[in-house]
């Protein structure tokens, strides 16, 4: 089952991930490419060159999780630029993995807690 506490980060790597890559790979991905530790309780999102698959990693206390969607038709919005990697919060993930275009999306202003990590991007706003 995926975590759903809002306040976990979601590192998204944006470079095409060969999707042959396991529980192995991916969190070797996670520890050298993202510079992150896999076993930190962090989802970890990887997406291939075409877009259409996505792979999700997570340690869940006891063990590696993989979660993983291929799409049957469109793509995920992920561009592949620099950098490659980009702290998201959940709720952007879980409005990746749905389709919504995050161009068109806004987000009302709310109130931020002055401890809560600052640099994570919540919604892209146009």
């Amino acid at each position: 089952m995926l975590p759903v506490d809002s306040r976990l980060r979601v590192w998204l790597y944006r470079q095409p991930t060969d999707m042959r890559k396991s529980f192995d790979g991916l969190a070797a991905l996670a520890r050298h490419a993202l510079g992150q530790d896999p076993l930190s309780g962090e989802l970890f999102c990887f997406v291939n060159r075409k877009r259409t698959y996505m792979k999700l990693l997570y340690f869940a206390g006891d063990g590696f999780c993989l979660w993983a969607k291929r799409l049957e038709r469109g793509r995920f919005e992920v561009r592949f630029e620099p950098p490659a990697k980009q702290p998201i919060d959940l709720a952007t993930w879980q409005l990746i993995v749905e389709g919504i275009d995050l161009a068109s999306v806004r987000q009302r202003r709310r109130y931020h807690h002055p401890g809560r990590d600052r640099h994570m991007i919540v919604r892209p706003v146009p």
